[in-house]
């Protein structure tokens, strides 16, 4: 809907979503137990872990074997997005955060060193990763 309370033609639609190079790469659920969730979700879905995690970082992004799905990683991290959040993927990270912002989305953290991502916040204040997938 647009900002009057219609509903947008598809032409304005595609004005607003611009060139986007950004998708969804992730669904991102935060867990109090790490090796529970990341058995229950790997058996659940089929899908198996992109890396193996290691002790002292309890993440782990778990891929569909035939590509098609979005990835679904598991974070034991302490949550400060809520318990469930996407990560887009995108290989023009800036642009894209420009782009979002512009669309009403706000910084809520920006990137840190050694990161590849930046957390913004949706109009509602839902949060969200933008991920450099540039490697």
């Amino acid at each position: 809907m647009s900002a009057t309370g219609t509903f947008l033609t598809i032409a304005e639609v595609i004005g607003v979503m611009g060139k986007s190079t950004v998708r969804v790469g992730s669904i991102v659920i935060d867990v109090d137990n790490f090796a529970q969730m990341m058995t229950f979700w790997q058996e659940a879905l089929g899908y198996a872990p992109g890396r193996p995690p290691t002790p002292d970082d309890p993440f782990v992004i778990l891929k569909d074997p035939t590509g098609k799905g979005p990835n679904v990683s598991i974070d034991q991290m302490e949550p400060y997005r809520g318990r469930l959040h996407l990560d887009l993927y995108t290989d023009d990270p800036d642009r894209e955060v420009e782009r979002l912002v512009r669309l009403g989305a706000t910084v809520y953290r920006p990137r840190e060193p050694g990161e590849d991502f930046v957390v913004l916040a949706d109009p509602e204040g839902n949060l969200f990763c933008v991920v450099d997938t540039r490697g």
